[in-house]
């Protein structure tokens, strides 16, 4: 009786056993799932990009071409997005070049670092234009004649004007001495136009405020432009996976990628010309071909 109970038994242990290792072999040619792609990008963006709506279209039309989502982080002056960068909270970063921009990435926390658009400085003055310079392309000259006439020329206290205002006193070999040259006392940067609209003085500062009547300018014109060494560098980099091992790297460089690319950097060269009287809010940091045009 013991023999006829054992020999089923058997059977079916050796028919279990055999199943188990056919399903252990194959799970294990079942290849390993594909691990998943971080799908957000956490930006820190300037203020100019996202104020102009530059910001939206590229959101847009990136999120359209990939698989990938854009946050936006922070957005403002470059102490304020600079520091949501430093502290790990975005994967791209995108502003003004200079030392704020070398420093982070000389203390580890960008890479990739890349100039990905300029915008334009021009130099404003009161109607009356004693110096003379209404009409030029050259900042230099028109800082030699102001300088020549001793017409009053306020020297703003704001990053971008000061460095631009600095190199054209060099080129035009001038050094801006006397009571004709005068500092700002303007207690916030957007009150720097209106001061020195007040003063009927001449000074350098961005197009786009103006355009997007974004500070109150008074009378003060635009009297020079068009001068590429008044353009302004943009950079944008992307954190670094070493310093902060859970930002989304591959994101990251997909994006700035997309910016530097042919189809953003030809859109660019146009926008906000219809605002501005043809000129772009944003030059592309290369020559954009007749074939490319829209």
């Amino acid at each position: 009786m013991q023999s006829k109970i054992i020999g089923p038994a058997r059977c079916l242990f050796t028919v279990l056993l055999g199943c188990l290792l056919v399903a252990q072999t194959a799970i294990a040619a079942v290849p390993a799932k594909p691990e998943i792609k971080e799908s957000t990008v956490r930006a820190c963006v300037i203020g100019g990009m996202t104020i102009t709506g530059l910001w939206d279209v590229v959101v847009q039309r990136f999120e359209d071409k990939t698989d990938y989502r854009v946050d936006l982080v922070a957005t403002g002056p470059r102490p304020t997005i600079s520091e949501a960068f430093r502290s790990g909270e975005a994967d791209f970063l995108v502003m003004h070049a200079g030392d704020i921009t070398t420093d982070l990435v000389a203390d580890g926390h960008g890479i990739n670092m890349r100039p990905c658009a300029r915008n334009d400085l021009v130099i404003y003055g009161p109607e009356s234009d004693p110096a003379g310079i209404r009409g030029l392309k050259d900042g230099a000259e028109a800082l030699k004649r102001i300088a020549a006439t001793k017409s009053t020329f306020v020297d703003v206290n704001s990053n971008g004007p000061r460095e631009v205002g600095h190199t054209l006193w060099k080129r035009a070999k001038t050094r801006p001495i006397g009571s004709w040259f005068i500092q700002d006392e303007a207690p916030y940067a957007g009150d720097i136009p209106l001061f020195s609209a007040n003063k009927e003085a001449y000074f350098i500062f961005g197009r786009m405020p103006s355009v997007l009547e974004k500070h109150p300018f008074g009378k003060a014109q635009i009297l020079v432009d068009q001068d590429p060494t008044m353009r302004r560098p943009y950079i944008l980099m992307e954190a670094n996976p070493a310093r902060h091992p859970n930002i989304n790297h591959a994101g990251a460089k997909a994006l700035a990628d997309f910016i530097l690319s042919p189809e953003m950097q030809n859109f660019m060269a146009h926008f906000g010309k219809d605002q501005t009287g043809g000129f772009p809010f944003f030059y592309p940091v290369w020559p954009i071909g007749p074939a490319m045009h829209p």
